[in-house]
């Protein structure tokens, strides 16, 4: 296969991708702004620790640099950059207009553009689209625009990149079937082809807005619950042997990653542009937002329990990553734990097998030799799966669960107080 694939941003999505595309038979040109990553890849090493990229690296097939030139040479340019939001929330476009500045001085004809970047709906037709056309080429004619928003989970051995459906939205129809025709070459499962690249954006922010909805009405239930005294783990177990109408999220200390955390942020701002207010969604934000604070809250209560003081108490973080068995910290609420309990003069302790170079310590055994009390943040398999014992024998006095995975009676039996959320 001749053509080649020019995948911008070389991340959790962009490389993931670049592989898959590789692993399909094209060429891919992987361009980024990060030199450490682009000698890492281009050395045979990949750049994150993702088990689908470990096992699909053909970086044989797949070139990666900084020079934004090398769009010329290819006949798909795919946009993969972040969308992030500041400190006040607001979204942050700098990498997808930065992105497409680029690709605007390197357009050639019959290009074919997409954005998998998560944005909110309008942002392909009016930013995008104008900044390639100042390359004086004109769009659905001379090249093709797209949207095809990214489906990823990292970490996830069954459903993989290329097994998960995409929706694709062009901004007209010759864009769209472009774009499916690439996706329907790489992926296994069923394209989706919707009416223009708005549908497809807004695709993807309610996709991720439903989660962010569901786990807020979860964590508001655990808190209801614990003052009830009913332990919410067994009420989802009851609920989901319904077999219609329920879908069972669960509660933790916080909510991260790139998608979940940020994504109601876009549609939020937008609608302001026509007068609509997401009330529901800024409520659902802030109940989830406040789950550090309330799982720091839930320490306070147990170490006052045993008449003890959360100042110069010798705490351990189980985790440092947003979710299981990946190294990916990004909105990780693992932080903002961390400081709110160093701001309440605690020791702090963190360890993450993922993330060895952000751990104060090499082991999990090295971090009970040091602390008294722990709080899980990061459900990974290795704190899962640890024999509970440890924790007597190191005179572990108090473990909250943040994500209600570990063995609750048999922690208790072994005489130490646990405490979940919403149990």
């Amino acid at each position: 296969m001749d053509e080649t694939v020019a995948v911008i941003g070389l991340g959790y999505v962009g490389l993931p991708l670049a592989c898959l595309c590789a692993k399909k038979g094209y060429s891919v040109i992987g361009i980024d702004i990060n030199k450490d990553k682009i000698n890492k890849i281009n050395n045979g090493q990949s750049p994150i620790n993702d088990e689908y990229v470990k096992e699909n690296f053909l970086h044989n097939k797949i070139k990666a640099t900084d020079d934004f030139s090398e769009i010329k040479n290819a006949k798909y340019v795919i946009v993969c950059v972040p969308t992030p939001v500041n400190e006040k929330h607001l979204p942050d476009l700098s990498y997808v207009r930065e992105a497409s500045k680029s690709i605007s001085e390197n357009l050639q004809k019959n290009h074919i553009v997409i954005i998998e970047s998560t944005v909110y709906p309008g942002t392909t037709e009016e930013i995008v689209l104008s900044i390639l056309e100042s390359s004086g080429l004109k769009a659905g004619e001379d090249f093709f625009l797209a949207h095809c928003p990214e489906r990823i989970d990292p970490g996830n051995k069954k459903w993989t990149i290329e097994k998960i459906p995409r929706v694709v939205g062009g901004i007209n129809n010759k864009s769209t079937e472009k774009a499916a025709e690439l996706y329907g070459k790489i992926i296994e499962a069923e394209i989706v082809e919707v009416k223009s690249s708005k549908e497809a954006e807004a695709t993807k922010i309610m996709e991720n807005t439903f989660r962010d909805v569901n786990i807020a009405f979860i964590n508001e239930m655990a808190k209801s619950f614990d003052k009830a005294g009913i332990d919410i783990m067994d009420v989802i177990k009851g609920a989901s042997t319904k077999p219609f109408a329920f879908m069972p999220h669960y509660p933790g200390a916080g909510v991260g990653g790139h998608c979940i955390s940020v994504d109601p942020y876009y549609l939020i701002d937008r609608a302001k542009n026509y007068n609509f207010n997401h009330e529901f969604l800024k409520l659902a934000r802030k109940i989830n937002n406040s789950m550090p604070e309330y799982t720091v809250e839930l320490l306070e209560d147990e170490l006052k329990k045993l008449g003890e003081n959360i100042k110069n108490a010798k705490i351990g973080i189980l985790g440092l990553a947003y979710k299981a068995n990946v190294d990916d910290t990004r909105k990780s609420p693992a932080f903002e734990i961390i400081k709110l309990l160093k701001e309440k003069g605690a020791l702090v302790t963190v360890y993450d097998p993922y993330l060895p170079q952000k751990s104060a310590v090499s082991s999990l055994q090295e971090l009970l030799n040091n602390v008294d009390y722990l709080v899980l943040v990061t459900n990974h398999k290795e704190f899962k799966e640890m024999e509970l014992n440890l924790l007597k024998e190191n005179n572990i006095k108090i473990v909250i669960d943040g994500r209600n995975c570990l063995d609750k009676e048999q922690i208790i039996k072994l005489g130490i107080k646990y405490k979940g959320i919403g149990r």
